[in-house]
């Protein structure tokens, strides 16, 4: 159990956590939600130790374990993905390094009746042991299965870390932290860098998880899924309710019209009191009732009425000027890098108002498509067109990162805003809730919210009738988000959004365009729409489905290969038990015939140690049968493998 009491953050003249209190149980299952800059980060790395409170106390039992994937991760240098993800078996690894040198030790060496041969037997047995409950036998197959659920191939494995995007390696850290099982798992936005497919590998690996899970999110379906828990940051409070996601926002909606029923009723009975009091006062017969009367007011327990923090962004993009009918025409193209295709022969087009969604695991193309369409990418081969008259407005998914950092909030608006708009842009950035001295802020220390709502006013300056949006719900909170989409339905122009968020493209488009295996795949409905009809419980079924009937040779010989490996691997260590057994046995039976040629001696039995040693003698044949037994099943398990 970890207990946080008494949390105080404070930042300037601003609190951030006003003495608040968290208990996390150890198989609870968690979900911090809050606007962006509410604290949700911050309560993570105080409850990691990674940061001090001002005042307030953290604790948890000695021992206990602590995994924490954050946003500000460095991964290091110099290790291929296998050779990195591995690290989080460095106990393990060094276990079964010192079995394998008391092993070399026990080759050599003669001494069966000393006291030093007899340590060193029970260290092996007592190593192997933890080796085989940590699973020390399996951590290969582990790893690649962690890998292969967070999107890494077999291709990948021998990869340098340093060729992957910052994503990619946060997904190893990702996988590091879920390899290691600790009993606290702290995940800050672990969705923001996995597509669909990978997302929901990690719901599922999270309902079975055995340890505590806190997670913050802003996908409601991931939270939903994962989450039994909600706990609300708001203007310095924590609000606790045993819900997920979506009953939680029930549950304070009622709580919130419970309390300002109580909040009006109390206060019409105060103003009906006061009126009373007012009333006795002036009569002398009544002075002692009116008395009763104030002492009852002070005595009363005032409702107040919570704060709230109910800002929010208002986005409006402008009419869509009319385009051709055909907003852009793709066919038969392909990109590549070099020798690798990543789009291969593709077709599609968009017509005037349609709106389609990419999705498809991450490197299939979606976001290579998104920039040849807007114009900031070649293609290799085939044709792309663009219709008359179209106006592109483009999202890129790194968009926020790329604002100039030098410069403050309003002059990188001014910087993109055309002349006519310039004198409007202090209010353009009051509708994205830049206000009074915020707009003098430089962009280098604005958060990944307020960066993402920036590059959102940038995009609305112009009109366009061709909105290109690629992941632009990653650093934007619920609320946010929830505004953003409804400008997006309002919006009248075509429209491609890439998105890893469900709940963000749930009945935002008519199209569901999936890019697998270089091609492009067209579904009539939304995201929803198109896991149902491929009669999907979720996109890693898409990818198992096109391995099965693609009967690759080369995969057929890999499995073969790592069957073959796996398969040497435990014949080895059935010999090393064996082995292991044939010595502690050896060892036992000389232990055993010492007891007894003393026990042989008529004057044993009245020594004063005779009822130790013969306690000693009786182990000692204990031991032995359960030597001989694992010896048995040992030696018939590797007979086994011919």
């Amino acid at each position: 159990m970890v207990n946080a009491s008494n949390i105080f953050v404070k930042y300037g003249d601003r609190v951030l956590l006003d003495h608040v209190n968290l208990v996390i149980g150890v198989r609870d299952r968690v979900g911090l939600v809050g606007r962006n800059g509410a604290g949700k980060s911050t309560i993570l790395k105080i409850i990691a130790r990674h940061s001090e409170p001002h005042s307030g106390k953290v604790s948890r039992p000695n021992g206990t374990t602590m995994g924490f994937l954050h946003q500000d991760m460095v991964l290091p240098t110099g290790k291929t993905v296998l050779e990195e993800t591995m690290t989080a078996f460095d106990k393990l690894k060094k276990l079964e390094a010192r079995i394998e040198e008391i092993n070399q030790e026990l080759e050599v060496r003669t001494d069966y009746e000393s006291d030093s041969y007899n340590n060193i037997l029970i260290e092996l047995s007592d190593s192997t042991e933890q080796f085989e409950l940590l699973g020390g036998s399996s951590m290969e197959a582990e790893v690649e299965k962690i890998l292969s659920g967070l999107g890494f191939k077999s291709s990948d494995m021998g990869r340098q870390t340093t060729e992957f995007s910052g994503g990619w390696q946060m997904r190893i850290e990702l996988a590091k932290m879920l390899l290691q099982r600790p009993d606290f798992l702290l995940l800050d936005e672990p969705t923001n860098h996995l597509d669909i497919e990978s997302i929901l590998w990690l719901e599922q690996f999270l309902q079975t998880y055995e340890g505590a899970v806190i997670v913050i999110s802003h996908d409601k379906t991931f939270l939903d899924n994962v989450t039994k828990r909600t706990i609300e940051v708001e203007l310095g409070k924590l609000y606790d309710y045993k819900a997920n996601y979506s009953k939680f926002k029930i549950l304070q909606a009622e709580r919130r019209e419970m309390q300002a029923s109580a909040y009006q009723n109390q206060q019409k009975q105060i103003e009906q009191t006061e009126k009373l009091i007012e009333k006795f006062r002036a009569k002398a017969n009544k002075a002692k009732m009116a008395q009763s009367l104030i002492k009852q007011l002070d005595r009363m327990d005032r409702i107040e009425l919570e704060n709230q923090d109910s800002s929010t962004m208002k986005i409006r993009f402008m009419p869509a000027p009319r385009s051709g009918q055909i907003v852009i025409d793709v066919e038969d193209m392909t990109k590549s890098y070099g020798k690798l295709d990543v789009l291969n022969n593709v077709s599609f087009n968009l017509e005037r108002g349609q709106r389609i969604s990419f999705v498809g695991q991450n490197g299939q193309g979606k976001t290579t498509l998104s920039k040849i369409i807007a114009g900031i990418e070649g293609y290799s081969d085939g044709r792309v067109d663009l219709g008359y008259n179209v106006e592109i407005g483009y999202y890129a998914q790194n968009q926020a990162e790329a604002l100039p950092s030098k410069m403050t909030v309003l002059q990188a608006i001014e910087g993109v805003a055309p002349p006519e708009l310039r004198p409007r842009v202090r209010s353009i950035l009051g509708s994205f809730m830049f206000r009074g001295d915020d707009v003098e802020k430089k962009v280098s220390v604005l958060s990944g919210g307020e960066r993402a709502r920036l590059a959102l006013a940038c995009l609305l300056l112009k009109p366009i009738n061709l909105l290109i949006l690629d992941e632009p719900t990653n650093h934007l909170d619920i609320p946010s988000k929830e505004v953003l989409k409804k400008a997006v339905l309002a919006y009248d122009g075509a429209l491609i959004v890439v998105s890893h968020d469900r709940d963000f493209l749930e009945g935002l488009t008519d199209r569901t365009l999936e890019f697998r295996d270089k091609q492009l795949f067209n579904y009539i409905g939304d995201v929803k729409a198109f896991l149902a009809k491929r009669k999907l419980d979720n996109m890693r079924e898409v990818e198992l489905r096109a391995k099965k009937t693609k009967k690759s040779k080369t995969v057929n010989q890999q499995f073969s290969y790592e069957n073959q490996k796996e398969k040497e691997k435990a014949k080895k260590k059935l010999e090393r038990t064996v082995q292991n057994a044939e010595r502690k046995i050896d060892q036992l039976e000389k232990e055993i015939k010492k007891w007894e040629k003393k026990m042989a001696d008529p004057d044993f039995y009245s020594k004063p140690h005779a009822e130790k040693d013969i306690a000693k003698y009786n182990k000692a044949e204990s031991d032995l049968e359960k030597a001989m037994e694992t010896w048995e099943e040992a030696q018939e398990a590797f007979e086994a493998f011919g």
